[in-house]
């Protein structure tokens, strides 16, 4: 008959061995996931700063009581801004529609300044071009017309004429003026630059029918 030894297992180990059986242990993930988060902590010390605020609070006077409930109002509000951030309170504006068909996202500053470039280098065709591009600019940012692929200078002075009928021969003419240069290759005229300049001005500084008109942006 052969005995096999018996292997004996230390039932009471040396420090580091005990040590290092505990780190085996708690390395486990049931107990990593058991570890609370930054943000528990962060609640468990605000629900314990809360719990010492009415500690001893039975038989306080009202306004004791009320400036310990416009406190808890304060922290969890600055605690909610700091885990989800500061809400947007304004809408973010749209973005820019292209005008006509050449995707044309300028501002209405930027028109501007463009226009009166090209007339004082004398470039009619581009100056009238670009003013009326700014007149049409100026209304769609103040939400007056609506631009869409295919849109047309003349149905868009068609669509302002309704909200400026006093306006609306002027508007016509401007976008005649307009096909001429940009589609019919017509030269153009400082006159006609000057009538478009003035036109898209008085727009820019006029309220359209029914409406009260806002602060107006200086004409440039």
């Amino acid at each position: 008959m052969v005995l096999t030894p018996r292997i004996e297992i230390p039932l009471d180990p040396d420090a580091p061995e005990a040590r290092r059986w505990l780190e085996e242990e708690l390395a486990k993930p049931e107990y990593q996931n058991a570890k609370p988060s930054a943000f528990d902590l962060a609640m468990l010390a605000v629900r314990d700063w809360i719990a010492s605020l009415f500690e001893g609070a039975v038989g306080l006077p009202t306004p004791v009581l009320w400036l310990l409930g416009v406190l808890l109002v304060v922290v969890l509000v600055v605690v909610g801004l700091l885990v989800f951030g500061v809400p947007r309170l304004r809408r973010r504006r749209p973005a820019p529609a292209p005008l006509f068909d050449d995707g044309d996202l300028r501002d209405l500053t930027t028109l501007r300044r463009a226009a009166a470039a090209a007339a004082a280098s004398g470039d009619w065709p581009l100056a009238i071009e670009e003013r009326f591009r700014a007149l049409v600019r100026g209304m769609v940012e103040r939400d007056l017309v609506r631009v869409h692929p295919g849109s047309t200078a003349h149905g868009i002075a068609d669509a302002a004429a309704r909200r400026f009928p006093g306006e609306a021969e002027g508007l016509r003419a401007a976008a005649v003026d307009f096909d001429a240069v940009r589609y019919l290759g017509r030269a153009g005229s400082s006159e006609a630059y000057a009538r478009v300049t003035e036109l898209e001005q008085r727009l820019a500084q006029t309220a359209p029918a029914g409406a009260v008109m806002p602060e107006p942006e200086p004409a440039r």
